[in-house]
Parts: C-alpha cells; sequence; structure tokens
C-alpha cells in the first residue's frame, strides 16, 4: 500500500470519527435539553421529540457531506504533498551505473524531501566519481600492460625459430607463449569493455546480413567442436538484415558459439537457428552440457564471473566473453537471454531489431 493510500485512510478515519462523536454529542444534547424543558405537558413533549427529528437530520445533511468533502480533500492534499516523492523515486529508478552523472529532481522549497534529494545526488555524485576513477585505471592499466606483453610475445616467438632449441625449453616456450595469449586476450577485453563503458567505442552501422554471418558461425563451431566429437545442427537460418557492425557481430555470434562448445559434453551436441519473431531476429543457440543453477543464472553477464561448472572442468577462458556479447547486443539496440537446466540444456536467445529490406 502507498504512502498516499494509508496517510488517506488514516486521515478519513480519524474524520469519521471526530465527526460521529461531534454528531454523537450533539444529539445527547438535545435529548437531554428535550427531556428536561417541559417534560409534563404532551405538548412540549412532542417538540422535543420533534427537536430530536431535526438534529438527526442536521446531522444527517451536514455531517455526511463534511465526511466526504473531508476524505477528497485529505486525498487531495495527501496527493499534492507526495507529488515530490513520487518525481524523486521515479527518477532514481531511471539511474544506473551509466546515468550517475544525471542529478535528481529537487523542488527548492527547502523541505525535508528537498534536502533528502540533495543528499541523493551528493551522495551519487561521489559513485559517479569512484566509478570514474576505477575505469581510468583499468583503462590506463591495461594500456600500461600491452607493451611489455607484446615484447614478450615477440621474444618467445623469436626463441622459437631457433631450430637447435631443446624441445623440453621449446614446450616451456609454447606454455608461457599460451599463457601470454591469455593475457593479452584479458586486457583486450577490458580495454574494450573499458571504452565501452566511458562512451569511446564507436560503432559503424550499416546492413548486415544476420544469416549469412550465422552460417559462417556454424561452419566455424562445427571446426571448434570436432575435437570433442560434439554435434552442431542449424535447424533454421531465414534470410534477415539488421543494422549493425559486421565485426562486432561476428564477434558476438562467436563468443556464443564458443561457450557453447566450451560448456557442453563429450559427444554432446549444438543446435543454432534463426527466425523471424515479429520485429526481431532471433538466433538461438542450445547446448547439453552440466549446465548453470538458477542461483548463478543472474550473475553470467558479470565480468570475470565464472560458475562452479567452469571451475571444476577447467576450461579455458577469462569470464568476459559473456560480458562483452552483451554490450555488443546493447549498442545493436538487442538483447541476451538465457535459460539453463543444470545437466541437460543451456539456451541462449539473441534479439536483434530488424532492418526493412528497401529497394
Amino acid at each position: 500500500m502507498t504512502i498516499r493510500r494509508r496517510l488517506t485512510i488514516w486521515y478519513a478515519v480519524v474524520l469519521a470519527v471526530s465527526l460521529l462523536l461531534i454528531s454523537w454529542a450533539t444529539y445527547e444534547e438535545f435529548a437531554e435539553q428535550s427531556e428536561h424543558g417541559h417534560r409534563a405537558e404532551a405538548g412540549e413533549a412532542g417538540e422535543g421529540e420533534t427537536a430530536l427529528g431535526e438534529a438527526g437530520e442536521i446531522i444527517f445533511r451536514v455531517g455526511l457531506p463534511a465526511i466526504v468533502l473531508g476524505i477528497a480533500g485529505g486525498w487531495w492534499l495527501t496527493r499534492r504533498a507526495l507529488q515530490p516523492l513520487a518525481e524523486l523515486t521515479k527518477a532514481a529508478k531511471g539511474i544506473d551505473e551509466r546515468t550517475l552523472g544525471r542529478a535528481l529532481p529537487r523542488s527548492g522549497n527547502g523541505d525535508e524531501l528537498d534536502e533528502l534529494a540533495g543528499v541523493l545526488n551528493a551522495m551519487q555524485a561521489r559513485l559517479n566519481d569512484s566509478f570514474s576513477r576505477i575505469r581510468e585505471f583499468t583503462l590506463h592499466a591495461s594500456h600500461e600492460l600491452k607493451t611489455p606483453l607484446t615484447v614478450m610475445h615477440g621474444e618467445l616467438e623469436t626463441a622459437l625459430r631457433d631450430d637447435n632449441l631443446p624441445a623440453a625449453e621449446r614446450e616451456r616456450f609454447l606454455s608461457q607463449l599460451d599463457e601470454i595469449h591469455r593475457l593479452s586476450t584479458i586486457v583486450d577485453g577490458l580495454t574494450l569493455l573499458t571504452q565501452a563503458d566511458t562512451g569511446q567505442v564507436r560503432l559503424k552501422m550499416e546492413p548486415v546480413r544476420l544469416d549469412e554471418l550465422a552460417r559462417d558461425i556454424h561452419a566455424d563451431t562445427v571446426i571448434l567442436a570436432e575435437p570433442a566429437g560434439i554435434k552442431v545442427e542449424l535447424t533454421a537460418c531465414e534470410e534477415l538484415t539488421v543494422l549493425g557492425n559486421a565485426h562486432r557481430l561476428r564477434q558476438l555470434l562467436l563468443n556464443l558459439a564458443d561457450n557453447a562448445v566450451k560448456y557442453n559434453e563429450s559427444g554432446g551436441s549444438i543446435v543454432m537457428s534463426l527466425r523471424r519473431a515479429g520485429q526481431s531476429a532471433e538466433f538461438t543457440i542450445a547446448n547439453t552440457g552440466p549446465g548453470l543453477a538458477p542461483e548463478i543464472l543472474p550473475r553470467v553477464f558479470d565480468r570475470f564471473f565464472r560458475g562452479d561448472p567452469a571451475h571444476g572442468s577447467g576450461v579455458e577462458g577469462c569470464g568476459l566473453g559473456l560480458s562483452i556479447a552483451q554490450w555488443i547486443a546493447s549498442a545493436h539496440g538487442g538483447t541476451i537471454h538465457i535459460e539453463s537446466t543444470p545437466s541437460k540444456l543451456t539456451t541462449v536467445t539473441l534479439r536483434l531489431p530488424v532492418t526493412p529490406v528497401t529497394g
């Protein structure tokens, strides 16, 4: 129940009780005067009964409208008094990590609600400053890490070109090269996400045939899944065009397909489909495997988050793939939804707005 409705009910109850008490006291006063006035005379007794009736009629005609008007007035007053709170609540609901710089509205009249809005704005400014510092640190750290990683990568590749390199050394260098590649992938992912958070990434949008991308991703997934004996099917692929960036859309679909292969089981299956759903292109990819527990699902798009199945199976990855996929989908006006039944099936659904084909 809202505060407005609660206050109105309380006000109406208090008003009704007060008017009833006043009416009862008035009625009793008329009754007492009629009883002690001229009790001996029959005609005067009749006048007393008439007075009682008039008192009841006055109470009915005046008291009832007063209650109705009091309730309506109380509702109007509480609505007007709480309107700034409703506006403040509506504005606060639209605040997230990307809109922390947007100030909440203030009435300027200096009341408690105006003071509360000022306190919330100050707190919001501190949070925005903290997020900005974290983004700057992450972006600068990512840039600083790229150079030494590139140097180490080049040195190891140069060492591996030596034909006289012992087999044990070659194996060790190859292992180090894999780790450097993994670190480079993490740094690139962090740089991309941080730049996206600060609005530094500008995507060149153009009509993209999503069905062609889906077929390419299907072919790539077949190759990725072959070592584990995973069967990959593309059951439907309607001709659909979306407005987007072909490179990023391919990265998005490849991330989803890569996860479907990694978090699968030997001899499992992957089923892809691309269909039109109203004004959206709907790409789904379902895979067998350990799946995700219900308590994990809300966190799968968090950066660096990896569920228990990932840790337990030693699956390679840094936990940024789905975060990047979600950003790409959002940048194209789309959404990603994941449903999972543990030990059975995990289904990822990507929806992107369809672009009408002209000409």
